[in-house]
Formats: C-alpha cells, structure tokens, sequence
C-alpha cells in the first residue's frame, strides 16, 4: 500500500464554500484536489493500491481529516469540481467522536489532527517527509508501505516537521526544483512504478 498525507493549513473543514470557489473562500483546497486526482487516476484505471489523507486546518471546526481510499473508492471523475463535492460532502457528515464515518464509497472523514494521521500511519507504514532539502529518491530505497507527508503551499511548521522527525528521520527530495505537491505524488507513483517492473 502507497499512503499519502496532504496538510492543508488554510483548507476550510466547515463544507459551506461554494464549488466555484475551492481556490479562494475554501482554504486552497483546489491543492488538495488536485492531490486527490494525481493520487489515483492512470489512464483508464484507478490505483487501488493507494490511500490519501487530506489533513483540513482551517476554519472554526479544524481539524478535519478525509481519507480517500482506493480500493473501495466510487463517484470519482478527473475534474475538480465533482472532487471538490466528494470532499465537501463528507465535511458535512455528523462525525463521532473518536470515529471515522464513511460519506461515499471510498470516502470517509474524522476529526484526526495531523499528529493523529502521522501516529496511525506510523504503525501501517514508513514515514517519508518530501522536502526539497532531502535526500535524492534516486539515491535511497524507498521503504516498503511508505508514506509519504507532504505540505501545501506553505512549508510545514516547526511542531510538525518536530513531529515527523520523531517518527522518522527519512527526507527525501524529489528533485533539484520546489514543485506543487500534485507533481510530487505523480513522481513518486512513478518512481515506485519504474522500481517495481
């Protein structure tokens, strides 16, 4: 299994913005749809080997977390108006405490913070923080069941990174140039694609 985390720090958890809009009054959140598109879609096929985490930390009811999963994933189409209304219907579930609550196939959110996601992955995978500063991907073995953590627009924080650090001291770069996080994870698929064949 490949697990990918995407922190969006403005990325509004409310499920009230307006589809015409994921760019502006919903936090960026077209960063992270775009990281759910790159995440799963090939030509004609969907990874079924892939999960997403979509950490949400703006707005009055942060911290949200949507998880994308692709071996059961339904109703996901390439472009991002119809992404952004998968997320924004699961923002909208009633969410239990302590629980994860499935709003499509696929598709299921929680109150998970970011040390959350990292502490339960932690124990299904390897930790990898994509960061420019790391070492080449070329140059190391990637682990078996990675998963990789990377930042929106804006680097992570220091508690973060901290954070991550704690669980891991693999950073890995994915080239000489800082790229959006959707081209990473296309790379990264890519990478591991090449190293299994």
């Amino acid at each position: 299994m490949r697990y990918f985390v995407i922190v969006g720090h403005k990325a509004v958890t409310t499920g009230d913005f307006k589809l015409d809009d994921i760019s502006g009054g919903a936090g960026r959140l077209d960063i992270l749809v775009r990281c759910v598109n790159s995440a799963f879609f090939l030509s004609h096929d969907v990874r079924r080997d892939t999960q997403l985490y979509l950490v949400l930390q703006g707005g009055r009811d942060a911290p949200k977390t949507v998880r994308f999963s692709g071996t059961d994933v339904r109703y996901l189409n390439p472009d991002e108006r119809s992404t952004s209304s998968l997320i924004r219907n699961a923002l909208l579930k009633k969410i239990p405490e302590g629980d994860e609550t499935k709003s499509s196939p696929g598709v299921y959110v929680s109150k998970m913070s970011f040390g959350d996601v990292v502490s339960l992955l932690s124990k299904k995978g390897n930790i990898v923080y994509l960061k420019e500063d790391g070492t080449d991907i070329r140059e190391c073995a990637v682990p078996q069941d990675p998963v990789f953590i990377i930042s929106d627009n804006t680097d992570l924080t220091a508690e973060e990174e901290e954070l991550l650090h704690s669980y891991s001291g693999n950073t890995v770069s994915l080239g000489p140039h800082s790229l959006h996080a959707d081209h990473c994870i296309i790379l990264v698929h890519n990478e591991m694609d090449r190293s299994l064949s």
